[in-house]
């Protein structure tokens, strides 16, 4: 006796025969509706006299429980009311999702079918699927795009790891750090919740940016972070030395990966990796205004509303990240009402110092979740050649008055980096204020050279 299910009935569709079974096998509900759907004709093998009608008998039966009743008949779900599958042993038992709605039925509960199951072996059944969803089988490697490496092991890197791992999109992940056993150790720490999350993408940790191989994405986000009392400033040199020679290996391992910069102080080591680097500015991006944007909606949404939802919230962090930082409240606005007052004023003032905040309440450390989150948001979005428009530290290109400077704009992010810089329509003293943003970054980029002993880093060699 065999417990007939889906699967069976997807690979007769496949192979363009009937799915023939034997008259003391139990054939699933789900089995019989997936062979309406398929159009698939089930026959039992009657041994020479001829296909009879399928088998009637329930699968519940051998447990002995009644059939299920009309009213929740498989062949009663309305087409959006599939439940999701539980796979248990060799074959998947279904269990119902919640109600997807007043009025729709659910399949019948199967519950354990005959007794104690057999331990899982092999992949999930292909029968897993979502009515109107395409029938998938186990999760191939097929459109990923590649491998993407995160230098730095620390907290930030290990949250960008767990975004950019969960997305199931790249086929290889490194973690480099200077530590190899921490960068190899969070690797198999991440590795082991593959199953948990459902991604198949590879983790390694290793010592270097040469023994993780060429990459279509580098993340930095290796440095020295902020303690109290600390500006993002105070960190210049000691980051600069760092960012400046990873940009260089990364270059020699990866002449054609997009580099993507965390560590701060941002705008300044953004720019020092794009001179150091040689790559072209499309290239070397600042993950900074998605950061500080997701901080002014989680912010602002609480202040309008104890029911607002931040993700409702639309608008721009540009400018420094930093004291500079603009928050244009003429482009902010929830569920299309716009956001002004002395209270969302107050927010912008709190965006600004949000990340010593949370270094004042950690009292070690910095802030890692919104920036791991943000930066391996921008690393998918460019992966995925979305053509999504975020806020990114780039090079100005003349747009907004400012040239040959990185600082906060609206870019469009593709598959190669920066498509582009959009300009929005900001009234003169937002203008004002982003201009001056860009000015007091380049102020500090003149002082670099002297710190750290070498030339002009004003452009790329």
């Amino acid at each position: 006796m065999t417990v007939i299910g889906a699967d069976a009935v997807e690979r007769a569709a496949r192979d363009g025969r009937p799915l023939r079974v034997d008259p003391a096998d139990l054939l699933t509900p789900l089995a019989r509706e997936r062979a309406r759907d398929l159009k698939v004709e089930i026959v039992t093998d009657t041994g020479g006299s001829g296909p009879t009608p399928a088998p009637t008998r329930w699968a519940g039966q051998a447990a002995g429980r009644p059939a299920p009743s009309p009213a929740v008949k498989p062949a009663l779900v309305p087409a959006r009311a599939a439940p999701r599958a539980t796979v248990i042993g060799s074959d998947p038992l279904r269990l119902p999702a919640p109600d997807p709605g007043p009025g729709r039925a659910l399949l019948p509960v199967l519950g354990p079918l005959l007794g104690p199951v057999a331990p899982f072996v092999g992949p999930p059944s292909g029968a897993l699927y979502r009515r109107g969803a395409p029938v998938t089988g186990p999760r191939e490697p097929t459109g990923r795009t590649g491998r993407v490496v995160v230098i730095g092991a620390g907290h930030v890197g290990m949250i960008t790891a767990l975004r950019l791992a969960d997305a199931d999109l790249f086929t290889e992940l490194v973690l480099v750090d200077v530590d190899e056993g921490r960068a190899a150790g969070v690797a198999l720490d991440l590795t082991h919740t593959a199953a948990l999350s459902g991604f198949a993408t590879r983790i390694r940790g290793v010592g270097s940016v040469e023994a993780a191989g060429p990459a279509d994405y580098v993340v930095i986000t290796a440095g020295r972070a902020r303690q109290p009392g600390m500006n993002r400033a105070d960190l210049i040199s000691t980051n600069a030395a760092i960012v400046g020679e990873l940009s260089r290996r990364v270059a020699a391992t990866s002449p054609h990966a997009v580099l993507l910069v965390v560590t701060n102080p941002l705008d300044e080591m953004t720019q020092h990796a794009w001179a150091t680097s040689g790559f072209p500015a499309r290239r070397v991006i600042g993950m900074a205004g998605v950061l500080d944007t997701a901080r002014f909606q989680a912010l602002a949404a609480p202040t309008v509303s104890a029911t607002a939802r931040p993700d409702r919230v639309s608008a721009w962090a540009l400018g420094s990240h930093g004291e500079e930082m603009v928050v244009p409240l003429s482009q902010a606005s929830l569920d299309g009402r716009p956001l002004a007052g002395p209270e969302i004023d107050a927010v912008v003032t709190r965006t600004r110092g949000s990340g010593a905040e949370v270094v004042g309440l950690l009292r070690t450390g910095s802030a890692f979740l919104a920036p791991g989150t943000s930066a391996a948001r921008m690393v998918l979005a460019m992966a995925r050649d979305t053509g999504e428009v975020m806020p990114a530290a780039v090079l100005a290109d003349g747009s907004y008055g400012i040239r040959d400077v990185y600082v906060g704009l609206p870019a469009r992010l593709g598959r190669d980096g920066v498509a582009g810089i959009v300009e929005l329509p900001l009234p003169p003293a937002e203008l004002t204020a982003l201009r001056r943003a860009a000015e007091r970054i380049r102020e500090r980029l003149a002082g670099l050279p002297t710190l750290l002993g070498t030339g002009s880093i004003g452009t790329a060699s």
